[in-house]
């Protein structure tokens, strides 16, 4: 392998699978049975195809899986066809009151068994919305714009290159990871965000200054792409049905991640060795690690600060609230009014008393 190409990889770090916060319990336990199944399936399995059909990502399938489990297990491996509302409101309690989850994760197990129950089941629950927590109001954490230049300085290399991409075009971490080549206009200096949160594409800005260089980026992965054709790889995974209509599609340039993983992996549904896009945890601790050097302790940083800090920043220097509700692909504008409230937090708009 060249020398370049050497050197450029050791910038990338290694693809792993998702993983979620959760202990995972004994994986040899026996899972439910569905006899009703023409194919004898186990019903965990079934839930797995039928969040795939319905294009849950991968992570979420996981997540989702593993939740119905848990709830399985909490009831001592009965059937979840013998349960019901009672017994999902004692789990969601329990997660509350022994675990002591957040609201956030209590909403996710719930939104899990609802799948479970109304679309593998088919015995959708009445009255179990009941139990679903509210979540906190808490203003997010953001950086003066001093601060986020201080953060972004102390990176070094490809994760550089994508801390700037957060804070320069507001896209989420997952958003950066999953960009692809084809999104990418620098005609038009803007970024296409395919199949964001939501399900939604949205354009945003792509800075001036990033121009130089994301294409000296991209030239060193095209080599990157080449060897791996070379090699005999080179496919990349297509959304949906896309690698059916188009089977050569996977090869093209246009199509591979703009940020690929640093070694070929295994694909967990298909089986196919292919490179992946970089996993978002080494950016993560990165960015963590260069709010430490830039001395910023008084504030949890991390790469959805850079995010926040994008909005923030945009509405302080007069942009209206529409306008940054677009760009950060927001389906109610009353999540971008979040933003106004860090603008006056502190008592900016007032003057103290103090300082008459």
């Amino acid at each position: 392998m060249p020398a370049i190409l050497m050197v450029y990889q050791e910038n990338f770090h290694n693809y792993t699978l998702p993983k979620t916060d959760m202990p995972t319990p004994n994986s040899a336990l026996i899972q439910p049975q569905d006899t009703s199944s023409p194919k004898g399936k186990k019903l965990l399995d079934q839930m797995r195809d039928a969040l795939h059909t319905q294009h849950y990502s991968y992570r979420t399938e996981n997540t989702y899986v593993e939740w119905a489990k848990r709830f399985v297990l909490f009831h001592k491996k009965r059937h979840p066809r013998d349960m019901g509302t009672p017994e999902v409101e004692a789990f969601i309690t329990h997660l509350a009151t022994e675990r002591h989850v957040a609201a956030s994760t209590q909403n996710q197990a719930l939104s899990a068994i609802l799948f479970l129950y109304r679309e593998v089941l088919r015995q959708p629950l009445e009255n179990v919305t009941a139990v679903r927590p509210q979540k906190p109001e808490r203003l997010p954490t953001v950086l003066a714009k001093s601060e986020a230049l201080r953060v972004i300085n102390a990176l070094t290399g490809v994760h550089q290159l994508m801390a700037k991409i957060l804070y320069g075009s507001g896209l989420r971490l997952v958003e950066c990871i999953r960009l692809r080549v084809k999104d990418i206009d620098f005609a038009q200096h803007c970024l296409m965000v395919c199949d964001g949160k939501g399900e939604k594409d949205r354009l945003t800005m792509l800075p001036e200054s990033l121009i130089v260089p994301l294409k000296e980026h991209l030239a060193r992965v095209q080599q990157i792409h080449q060897q791996d054709i070379r090699d005999g790889y080179g496919a990349v995974y297509l959304p949906y049905a896309l690698e059916n209509k188009y089977p050569n599609a996977n090869r093209e340039w246009a199509w591979q991640y703009v940020f690929p993983a640093k070694s070929l992996s295994s694909d967990p549904r298909s089986t196919l060795m292919r490179r992946h896009h970089a996993d978002e945890s080494g950016l993560q601790k990165a960015v963590r690690a260069a709010a430490r050097l830039a001395g910023i302790a008084h504030k949890p940083v991390g790469c959805h600060t850079l995010r926040h800090s994008f909005a923030t920043h945009l509405l302080q220097s007069g942009y209206d609230i529409r306008t940054v509700q677009e760009l950060l692909g927001h389906k109610d504008v009353k999540t971008t009014m979040i933003y106004t409230h860090v603008l006056e937090r502190g008592g900016l708009a007032v003057k103290s008393p103090l300082d008459s």
